[in-house]
């Protein structure tokens, strides 16, 4: 049985973080301008990627806009590392 309340630092959160975090800076956008996209303060975006701040399910789909990626594809691809490690 899965505890569906995962510690931020589970490998799911981890990976999630690290995939933001490279799009922003592939997109060469600081915290600040990310911030500015999407209407709030920098801190929210560095407590993210820090694993200080976890976010909810309206707050994701709106991260992945300002990164311009598809929320779906970015589950897809924490789905596909889970049943990655799940065969091992």
């Amino acid at each position: 049985m899965s505890n569906l309340r995962k510690s931020i630092h589970s490998a799911e959160h981890e990976l999630l973080r690290y995939y933001l975090k490279s799009r922003r800076e592939e997109l060469g956008l600081s915290q600040r301008a990310l911030g500015t996209r999407m209407g709030v303060i920098y801190s929210f975006i560095g407590k993210v990627e820090t694993g200080d701040r976890r976010l909810d399910v309206i707050e994701f789909i709106e991260y992945c806009k300002a990164l311009d990626l598809d929320a779906i594809d970015v589950i897809k691809l924490i789905q596909d590392s889970k049943n990655d490690d799940d065969k091992l």
